[in-house]
């Protein structure tokens, strides 16, 4: 028998991922009613099969991978399937949320009966020849990982119950992205105060791998800006009120925002950092 995985979300990771599992040999249908013609074309490259949103309840696998803004929308939106259901398969939310928020979306799901397991991507999305990115799964796992495992993801159960995998994505995220956040907020600082060629020059020196990731990481984050807003905001409510590091990622939440608005207007912020990254790596 084929296994089907219904996959909701097929932006830029959800259609990486999706292709993975239908070139290892699984049917993988999505749901695209009201989505863009992008990502209508994404979904079709990737050999998703468009469905209505009421048969995800048939299939043996549900994966939720979507901003992390719309997280707990999603979760809503499928719920009365997996009511109505009578195979229940489990449900998987692979979004880079809170673990409090990942507590809020498996009890708004808990009435309908089905399984839900948390879980986080760490990495980018797969590419042909490359065994990334991970998956990272925990809460109530039984043969899960295996069926992922089995159709060409990397998958790495976190011991713990619903809430592990999003700590551990939100302990990740806060360093790999906030050291690209903290890293343009200050090269803009320079430039606003003429400083720029004086720290790159010094960059160049003392820190040359730094400047040479920031070459590649920041330029790479200008189109994802937008979704990072959310995952800021995430992290801060995972460090908590009390602590003052939460302050850092609601300031780093603006900052992305800042540039994602920058990258649909003026784009003079990403000019700005380009010249400062011309030739760092």
């Amino acid at each position: 028998m084929s296994t089907t995985i219904a996959l909701f979300g097929a932006g830029a990771m959800g259609s990486a991922v999706g292709r993975r599992l239908v070139e290892s040999g699984a049917r993988v249908v999505t749901f695209l009613e009201g989505r863009s013609s992008a990502t209508l074309e994404r979904a079709r490259a990737a050999g998703l099969e468009a469905v209505p949103l009421p048969a995800f309840g048939e299939a043996d696998i549900v994966l939720s991978i979507v901003p992390p803004a719309e997280a707990l929308a999603v979760a809503e939106r499928v719920a009365p399937v997996l009511r109505a259901g009578k195979r229940k398969p489990a449900f998987i939310d692979l979004n880079a949320v809170s673990p409090k928020t990942m507590e809020r979306l498996a009890a708004g799901l808990a009435p309908t009966g089905a399984k839900v397991l948390d879980g986080s991507i760490i990495g980018g999305p797969p590419v042909p020849g490359k065994a990334g990115p991970v998956v990272c799964l925990s809460g109530d796992l039984a043969g899960e990982p295996e069926l992922l495992s089995r159709f060409g993801l990397k998958v790495r159960p976190v011991k713990g119950p619903v809430g592990a995998a999003s700590a551990l994505k939100m302990c990740y995220a806060g360093i790999n992205k906030g050291i690209v956040g903290l890293s343009c907020a200050m090269l803009l600082a320079a430039a606003r105060n003429d400083a720029s060629e004086a720290l790159k020059v010094e960059l160049a020196e003392s820190q040359a791998e730094l400047l040479k990731r920031l070459g590649h990481s920041i330029p790479d984050m200008f189109p994802k800006a937008y979704r990072w807003v959310a995952e800021m905001e995430e992290i801060a409510e995972f460090l908590g009120a009390d602590d003052p590091a939460a302050l850092i990622f609601k300031g780093m939440a603006g900052l992305f925002q800042t540039i994602a608005d920058d990258r649909n207007g003026s784009r003079e912020l990403i000019a700005t950092l380009e010249r400062m990254l011309e030739g760092g790596h």
